[in-house]
């Protein structure tokens, strides 16, 4: 079995290879209640190739040093090793601790002026700054699953802020792209469960303050 590489958990890892779909910030979302936080991890690569054995899209987790050192892009085409994420609640990627992690082929796609944008993403600390907008999930899918400002968030929920162990999860997609973009749809509401049956929602109020330092077209 000297052959496989294995990873420092003893797991083996995966070798992959394929082509860029989309590269997407990988933000994790903490709410409680009335209050959330975000962990910036890195970023998600969708990718059309081969993992392991098996012809199909997957998704691979990176960390941001990867991204800021390779600077990839839809249209590359790239190739690593990477193991099966352990808590599917908790990633959106299949995949994640990457290594061996290159770019095979530089292959740039045209740019449009109009979305979904898809070049090299800016840097975690942008996305910070700018601030998202909820995002329909079904207009995510549709259309924002390509695009360098859409983001579909693992969210882990605190019920109760005296017993954190009582936890729920989903996703959530988010949009940080300009304001002006005519595919975006905020779509419902969020609703987020508490202590003893209560819920809070997350009105359109939060969305318009999180994005009210930037122009209509930023």
């Amino acid at each position: 079995m000297a052959s496989r590489n294995r990873s420092e958990s003893g797991k083996d890892k995966i070798a992959w290879s394929g082509e860029i779909v989309s590269v997407q910030p990988r933000i994790r979302l903490l709410r409680s209640f009335d209050q959330r936080s975000h962990s910036y991890l890195g970023y998600t690569l969708t990718i059309e190739g081969v993992v392991g054995k098996e012809e199909r899209t997957f998704t691979v987790g990176i960390g941001k040093g990867d991204q800021d050192r390779n600077q990839f892009q839809a249209g590359d085409l790239v190739s690593g090793r990477s193991e099966v994420v352990r808590d599917p609640r908790n990633e959106v990627a299949e995949y994640y601790k990457t290594s061996e992690l290159r770019r095979v082929e530089k292959r740039t796609k045209p740019q449009g002026s109009f979305p979904p944008w898809q070049g090299t993403p800016p840097g975690l600390e942008v996305y910070r700054q700018r601030g998202h907008r909820r995002l329909e999930t079904r207009t995510y899918e549709a259309k924002c699953k390509v695009c360098i400002w859409g983001c579909r968030m693992p969210v882990e929920m605190i019920i109760d802020h005296w017993n954190p162990s009582k936890k729920r999860y989903r996703f959530e997609t988010f949009c940080y792209g300009p304001k002006s973009c005519a595919l975006y749809k905020a779509g419902p509401t969020r609703k987020v469960p508490g202590r003893h049956g209560m819920i809070w929602e997350e009105e359109d109020w939060l969305d318009e303050e999180a994005v009210s330092h930037r122009a209509i077209d930023e």
